[in-house]
C-alpha cells in the first residue's frame, strides 16, 4: 500500500505555516486527483465537468488513479483524455489518492470522488478559498440536487449537503469527496493513512489540524453526488465503514468531537430520537399511554426543523415526514455503534490494566 514517506508533524504549527508560505508567491496550480474502483457507471460523468475546467486553464491536470479496476474504467478515463496511472491491485482510497498525489505536478491538490461531479466553478472557489495561505486545506459538500431519485438517494444526499453547509468555516476535519490541500502541507503530515480506510480523510485532517494547519469548509464549493444508494449498501457503509471506525477514532484521542455529526448538536437529537423509542415502547407495554409519544416525536421534528424544511422544499411534505422518521432511525443506530465501540475500548483498557497489574504483582 502506498504511503508517503515525510513523517507526521506533531504539534508544530510552524512547519505546516513554513510550507504554505514556501508557495506564497508562486502561481497556485491544481492537480485533480480521482481514485477509481469499478465505476465505469459515474466516471464519465464525473469527469465532464473536470474537463472543461482544464480546457479553461483552471486546472493544470486530471489524474485518475486505477485501484485495479476490472470494469473498464481506466479505459473510459483514458478516452477521455486524463492521465491515468495503475495503482498494481486493489489497496484503497487512501493508498490511491497517495499515489496521484506522489505523481502531481501541481502545488494544490484536489481531490474528488469518482462519483463526485463538481459544479463548474469548483476550481475557482478551490482557488479562492487557499488564496490567502491562512488555510492548508479546504473542503466542500454535496449540492441538494441528487440526480438519483429513490428515497434513500435523496435521503443521505440531502442530510449530507444539510450537514456541511451548517457547520462552523472552521474546522479539525476534512473530505476527499471534494477537498483540496496544499501539496507541501500534505506531505509534511505523511498524506492519507491506508490502515484508515473510509475514514481516512477524517484522521488527516485531525494530523494536519495538530500540527497547526487550517482547513476551511467552503459552503460554495460543491459538488453533484451520482451514487444510488439501496439500504443494504448505506447501512453497510454507514456501520461498518464510517460509524464504527470513527468512534474507535475518536475513542482513542479522548472522546467526541464538537463539530459535523458528533457535534453536540447532534448528540442531543441523537438523545431525543432515543427518548422516542422509549416512550414507544413503554406505550407498547401499558406503561404510558399512547399519547405520550407524541411529544417526543414532535420534539426530534422541532430539533431538526431545517433539516425537514430542506426535505419539504426539494421533494414535498411527504417525503419531510418519511425522511424525518428515518432520521431518527440514523440516531438510533449510530448510537448504539457508538456505545458498543466505547464498551469494546473500555472492555480492552480493563483486560489491559489487569494483564499489567497481574505482571506486578507477579514481579
Amino acid at each position: 500500500m502506498v504511503r508517503l514517506t515525510p513523517v507526521r508533524l506533531q504539534n508544530v504549527p510552524s512547519e505546516i505555516a513554513s510550507t504554505v508560505t514556501a508557495v506564497s508567491d508562486a502561481d497556485p496550480t491544481i492537480s485533480v486527483i480521482i481514485p477509481a474502483y469499478n465505476c465505469r457507471t459515474t466516471i464519465d460523468r464525473a469527469l465532464l465537468p473536470l474537463l472543461e475546467m482544464h480546457r479553461r486553464g483552471e486546472i493544470c491536470e486530471i489524474i485518475v488513479v486505477d485501484d485495479g479496476s476490472t470494469d473498464g474504467t481506466a479505459e473510459i478515463a483514458a478516452t477521455a483524455g486524463v492521465r491515468v496511472i495503475p495503482c498494481k491491485g486493489n489497496h484503497g482510497q487512501a493508498a490511491a489518492r497517495n499515489l496521484g498525489a506522489q505523481e502531481a505536478r501541481g502545488n494544490i491538490l484536489w481531490f474528488v470522488d469518482a462519483d463526485v461531479a463538481p459544479k463548474f466553478d469548483a476550481a475557482r472557489q478551490v482557488r479562492q478559498a487557499l488564496a490567502s495561505h491562512d488555510y492548508a486545506a479546504v473542503f466542500g459538500s454535496y449540492d441538494d440536487t441528487p440526480p438519483a431519485r429513490n428515497f434513500l438517494s435523496q435521503y443521505k444526499n440531502l442530510v449530507h449537503h444539510h450537514c456541511h453547509q451548517n457547520i462552523r468555516r472552521d474546522v479539525s476535519t476534512f473530505w476527499t469527496g471534494c477537498g483540496a490541500v496544499w501539496k507541501n502541507a500534505f506531505r509534511a503530515v505523511g498524506g492519507f493513512d491506508p490502515d484508515r480506510p473510509s475514514i481516512e480523510d477524517i484522521e488527516f485532517g485531525y494530523q494536519l489540524r495538530a500540527a497547526g494547519g487550517r482547513i476551511r469548509q467552503a459552503p460554495d464549493l460543491q459538488g453533484t453526488h451520482l451514487k444510488v444508494w439501496t439500504f443494504r449498501r448505506l447501512m453497510i457503509t454507514e456501520l461498518r465503514d464510517r460509524a464504527i471506525p470513527w468512534a474507535f477514532l475518536l475513542l482513542s484521542r479522548g472522546g467526541a468531537g464538537d463539530e459535523l455529526n458528533v457535534a453536540m448538536t447532534e448528540r442531543i437529537r441523537a438523545l431525543i430520537a432515543c427518548l422516542c423509542v422509549v416512550s414507544l415502547a413503554a406505550s407498547l407495554i401499558g406503561l404510558v399511554p399512547w399519547w405520550l409519544t407524541i411529544f417526543p416525536l414532535i420534539t426530534a421534528f422541532a430539533a431538526n426543523l431545517e433539516l425537514f424544511n430542506l426535505f419539504q422544499r426539494r421533494n414535498g411534505l411527504l417525503f419531510a415526514i418519511g425522511g424525518m422518521l428515518f432520521h431518527q432511525f440514523y440516531y438510533l443506530y449510530s448510537t448504539a455503534a457508538y456505545c458498543w465501540c466505547w464498551a469494546v475500548t473500555k472492555k480492552r483498557k480493563l483486560f489491559s490494566t489487569g494483564s499489567n497489574d497481574m505482571q506486578v504483582f507477579r514481579n
